[in-house]
Order: C-alpha cells, then structure tokens, then sequence
C-alpha cells in the first residue's frame, strides 16, 4: 500500500477522528485502566454505527466540554481530506463553520417530533406549528424536494436509491439539509422538526452542531396500524419510500432505533410520548397541553399543574422506553398503561346511560327525574363546557376556537371533562351516571367505548321540529328562531349515524319524547329498569 492509498483508506474511515476522539476522552478523565476504558469508548463507536459517527467530543461529558479539539476545531471531514471527494459538498463544509443562530439573539424554541413511519408526524408537527405560531420543518420533504431538483447529481442519485429501499439517508447530509433550512430562520419564535432524529447519532449530531432540542414529541403506534396507515397513504400519494419492500425496511428500523433513541431522551427529560393510535385532534389535544406547559408555563393560557398531570404524565403523555425491547414483532407499543385503565375498572361496578336528543326534547327534566328515582349523578356536556368555558386555561381556549369555527369540540377534550366528572363521584352513594348530550357524534362515542367501556344502555329521545321549537321558543332567553332551527338541524345531521351506530349493537332505546313529562317518563323507566 503506497502513502496515497493509506491516506486515502484513513481519510474514509474516519480514523484520524475516532483517534482524536479517543485521546480527548483519555486526557480528559485520566482512567486507572485505559484499555477497558478504550475498549468501553470503542464499544460505543459500535453502537453509535462505526468511526464516521464520532466527533472530537464524543467520549467528553457535559461538565468537560471546555476541552478544545485536538485539530483546534477543524471539521472532521477536513482533517486529511482527499480533494476529490465529490461525495462531499462545499456547501455542507462551509455550513459546519457556522454557528446555526445568533448568538446574540434569543434562540427559537425547538420541538422534535419522532416516531415510526404512518404514526402521524407530519399532521401533528403543523398541527403544531399553527397552534403556537411556530415554523415547520419536514426533514423527509427537504430530502425528497433536494432529490427531485438535484437528481442529476451523483450523491443526491444514491441518496434517493437509499431512501427508496427505506434506509436512513445519510447523517451529515441530513444534518446539513437541516442547518441549511434553520440559517433561514433568523427571526422565529419556534421550529418544529418533523422526523428527526432517527436514532441516537442524529441525536448527538443535532445537539453537537445546532443545538438542544427543548421538547421531543414521540407519536408512538402499534405496527399494524403503522403498516395500514402506510399502505392507504401509498394509494393515496403515491410516495417512492412507501413501497412494500421500503416499508418493511422502515418499519424494521424504526423498531431497531426507537428504544434507545427515547431513552436517551428520558435520559435528558426532554420526551413526551403519546398514544397515536387515536382520532388526531385527541392526540394534538394531549400534545397541544404538552407544549403549553412545558415551553409557555407562566402564560395564561398554558394549563395548570393538575391539568396537565390528567392529560399527560399520567395518561397520553405516558413514559415509554423501558418496555420496548420485550414487544412481539407485531406490536411496538411504547405505550405503557393506558391513562383510562383504573377509571375503567371502576366504572364497570356502575350502569353508564347516555341520553340523546335534540334541543327541547326534554333530555335535562327526564334526567332529574331519574336522578330522584334511581341515585343516578347527572352530567351535563353542555354544563361541562360552559363551566370550562368559565375558565383561563388551555382547553377553555381549544373549545372556543372550535365552538367559533363552528366545529365539534374535540372528542379527547370531551373525554377529558368527562372522565374528571366522573371521577369525582366514584366511592360514593351514586349507583350510575346519566350523561346527557353525550355523544354529539359517533367519534365521541367511539372514542368513550375506547377508552372506558361501552354504555349499559342509551336512551335517544325522539321529537319532532315543530315540537323542539315550541319548547324553545317558550323559554325565557332563549335562542333567536333562525338559531333554534340550525341547532336542530345540525343534532338530526348528526343523530343518524349515531342511532344506527347504537341500534347496531343493541344498546339504544328510542323514546317518544312528545308526550307530557310524565308519560314520557315512564317510558324510560321501562327502559332502565332492563339493565337492572
């Protein structure tokens, strides 16, 4: 082997890194026994997936980092370069001379949203970034976007056959992508990076050349919802990474990586997990508390202690890590136990009634007759909102935002309410809970089935338009007549899906709601009294 070629082998190997790298470790903590410590420094290189990975400092802690490199900062990939890489670009040289934000100018927050391929990362992450006013970054589309105007190019032509096959694209490509994009966003009040980092070299790398993450979302879902999610968006879009084959190789990786990825970022206290295999706006609910209480804790508007204890540390922001490495090959669920699992149990020592009806269809009088004849607690869902409402926290001003759009609220806020209504009145005299309004769609339903259990019994009170709207109209401050109409309206929209949904499984009891309140009454007592 002559000198070029010795040059040439060390140069693509990263040995003179992984050498610097090494003495910096030595010089720095001064072992007893420096060959179990090399050997322990090398096992690390193995892990992190070889010499490229490891910078000056990988072997140095935190408290040690006033160290300067061996090199006086010079870039690895500099150090005995050969001239004619032409796998290398200028651009990513020069990017790593440069400090990502200004130093002198306060650094925008960043969120990193992980996990696997189809757990729903990218409709999180905007999720994310129009809540709070944030930019968003998608790691995949600067890749993909940097492949299709680029795809002349030798380097970005391997790349695209790499993520094609569902490989990782390369580390310092993908890092530099990133610093480039961020360089473009002197001025922000945050970023969020959807997709990055895929495993714990991407993690170093990111905190090495830009800087620490400030929270670290991680969407965690079973695989075969990831699989299923993965195979309709390949209908869908057509993606080049959503092949079969690209798909298994994903996946594989992605369960590869994940539990030391998330551990060392519980190492950190930086990640939040949560449970995405649900609707989306139950998951951006949780993450959207998430967010608030740990970026924005003084505001207003970011939830308190105990509301961010109920919907996230104790249930949908639940730790994950520990249990990975024991999941079958057929279930990544980093999950933990589910937030509604104690609630559950108890609630099956209770009947649950949910009580349906339009506006004026007597719904409110029905159940404080049955709150007299049977011990029952009422819970209203109008009552809960309005109460909320009342309130200066974070989910009073998810449901404004909804009530004004004119949308549902969402069903995990719903829930939410819900689940704590009923809490408070377990262990007492109560024998059962009528919920009235509830559900206002079949989502809301399903997602209460879900996660607490199916209802014993629900009692759908039916009425007509005309019927409705005298009652309503004969109420004291009520609404204009143009307003009635469209509340009623919107409730038979809905109330379609949800009595077929119910009569499918033989839980819905219909009750002509036109008679007088007493009739009507023993009506439903017939009702209830069959589940006794």
């Amino acid at each position: 082997m002559n000198a070029n070629e010795a040059k040439d082998y060390l140069t693509r190997r990263e040995i003179p890194q992984l050498f610097e790298s090494l003495l910096n470790g030595l010089m720095c903590y001064k072992p007893d026994d420096p060959i179990e410590y090399l050997e322990s420094c090398l096992q690390k290189v193995k892990e992190l997936g070889g010499p490229e990975k490891v910078k000056w400092d990988t072997f140095v802690g935190q408290e040690k980092r006033t160290l300067p490199p061996l090199n006086g900062g010079q870039s690895r990939r500099s150090f005995l370069r050969n001239e004619s890489d032409t796998d290398l670009s200028e651009t990513a040289e020069l990017i790593e001379e440069y400090e990502v934000f200004d130093p002198t100018r306060p650094r925008p927050k960043i969120i990193l949203v992980i996990g696997g391929p189809g757990s729903g990362k990218g409709t999180q992450s905007l999720k994310i970034a129009e809540r709070f006013g944030f930019e968003y970054i998608s790691v995949g589309e600067l890749l993909r976007k940097r492949i299709h105007n680029t795809s002349s190019n030798r380097k970005w032509s391997l790349i695209a056959k790499i993520i094609t096959t569902g490989e990782l694209a390369p580390q310092e490509t993908t890092i530099t992508e990133i610093k480039q994009k961020l360089m473009q966003m002197p001025d922000e009040a945050g970023i969020v990076i959807d997709g990055f980092p895929r495993d714990v070299a991407q993690a170093l790398s990111f905190e090495d050349q830009i800087c620490p993450p400030d929270l670290v979302v991680f969407l965690a879902c079973t695989s075969q919802r990831l699989k299923e999610r993965l195979l309709k968006r390949a209908e869908q879009q057509g993606r080049p990474d959503d092949n079969v084959k690209a798909t298994q190789r994903r996946l594989a990786n992605f369960k590869q990586n994940a539990s030391p990825l998330i551990k060392y970022f519980q190492e950190k206290g930086l990640i939040m997990t949560f449970d995405a295999d649900r609707d989306e706006d139950e998951v951006f609910y949780d993450i959207s508390l998430a967010v608030s209480s740990k970026l924005f804790p003084p505001t207003e508007a970011a939830a308190g202690p105990s509301e961010f204890d109920l919907c996230v540390d104790t249930g949908d922001g639940i730790d994950a890590g520990s249990d990975l490495e024991d999941q079958g090959d057929d279930e990544i669920n980093i999950l933990g136990e589910d937030t509604m699992q104690d609630l559950a149990e108890d609630l099956r020592k209770y009947k649950v009634i949910f009580v349906i009806g339009g506006p004026g269809s007597g719904k409110g009088t029905q159940c404080e007759k049955l709150v007299q004849k049977y011990g029952f607690t009422h819970i209203s869902i109008a009552e809960l909102l309005k109460d909320e409402l009342a309130l200066a926290s974070e989910r009073s001003l998810l449901i404004r935002e909804a009530l004004e759009r004119g949308d549902p609220v969402p069903a995990g806020i719903v829930l939410e309410l819900l689940k704590e209504a009923m809490a408070a009145h377990l262990g007492g005299d109560t024998k059962g809970f009528l919920i009235e309004g509830y559900p206002q769609e079949v989502k809301q339903g399903e997602v209460f089935e879900r996660r607490i259990g199916e209802p014993h019994l629900v009692i759908c009170m039916e009425c007509s338009a005309d019927t409705m709207t005298k009652r309503l109209l004969q109420r004291k401050g009520d609404d204009h007549p143009d307003t009635i109409t469209k509340r009623i309206q919107t409730y038979y929209q809905a109330s379609v899906a949800m009595t077929a949904h119910y009569e499918k499984n033989a839980q819905l009891y219909k009750i002509n709601a036109e008679g007088s309140p007493e009739e009507v009454f023993l009506h439903i007592c017939t009702a209830v009294d069959s589940i006794f």
